[in-house]
């Protein structure tokens, strides 16, 4: 039987709304949300119920129900006589969560692109421009940030709410892997440069352009992730192979 891990380090908590009652379950289950979202739980990391209860000095009680509630969202997985941990993925279902995301994001780019509004339009130069100084310092962890904030702002003017909590449901799966903190700066200089054509096709409202250059975007995408290290612990075994 595999031992339970401890808990690692963890970062500086938010401190709690009402500091005199302490965090309350959706404060706990907020924080754990972003400590997996921002990479701070890496994936297979254990999550001792103890262990957290002591780290926001409550009862298992809302720990637990916060623990099943990501797990409904695919961020926490159990494991008969193990406990909680950080879903791990094959690098197979990574791949296809990114067929999910890009089916999806596809699906809401055209009718974005047409409704955007000024507004809109800003936000997205603003975060290109984070992007940019994210590449240009090697920043990988900002960029890793930066890349889902751009995407989800070239999607959201679509007016398909559906299809974006689809899409921010799937892209939340893959984000414990922390995917472009480990490709090489290279690829993040290349994957930029497409940002940059999509930027500039989505504030011409131009979706035969934006849906073209995201096409080719995800072709590099997939290229990126089949050659993610598989020896750092990012990747679950397939299964019948954990055994061997």
């Amino acid at each position: 039987m595999p031992s339970r891990p401890r808990l690692p380090r963890l970062p500086q908590l938010t401190p709690p709304l009402d500091a005199r009652r302490g965090y309350a379950q959706h404060e706990i289950l907020a924080e754990l949300r972003r400590l997996v979202l921002e990479g701070n739980l890496p994936p297979g990391t254990g999550l001792p119920l103890g262990d957290l209860a002591r780290q926001f000095t409550v009862s298992a009680i809302p720990v637990r129900e916060s623990l099943q509630t990501l797990i409904g969202e695919g961020l926490v997985e159990h494991r008969p006589n193990f406990g909680y941990q950080v879903t791990m993925l094959t690098s197979a279902e990574l791949r296809e969560l990114y067929v999910v995301r890009e089916r999806l994001e596809s699906a809401a780019l055209a009718a974005a692109a047409a409704r955007a509004t000024r507004a809109d339009h800003e936000l997205a130069k603003e975060i290109h421009a984070r992007l940019e100084e994210a590449v240009l310092t090697e920043n990988a962890v900002a960029y890793h940030r930066e890349t889902r904030n751009f995407h989800l702002a070239l999607v959201r003017p679509s007016g398909m709410p559906r299809v974006v909590h689809m899409l921010e449901y799937a892209w939340n799966i893959t984000e414990p892997v922390q995917p472009m903190v480990h490709v090489s700066t290279m690829d993040r200089v290349v994957l930029h440069a497409d940002h940059s054509k999509q930027l500039a096709a989505f504030l011409a409202r131009d979706a035969d352009a934006l849906l073209t250059v995201t096409d080719l975007h995800h072709q590099r995408l997939n290229g990126v992730l089949e050659n993610l290290p598989t020896d750092i612990g990012l990747f679950a075994e397939p299964a019948g192979q954990e055994d061997i």
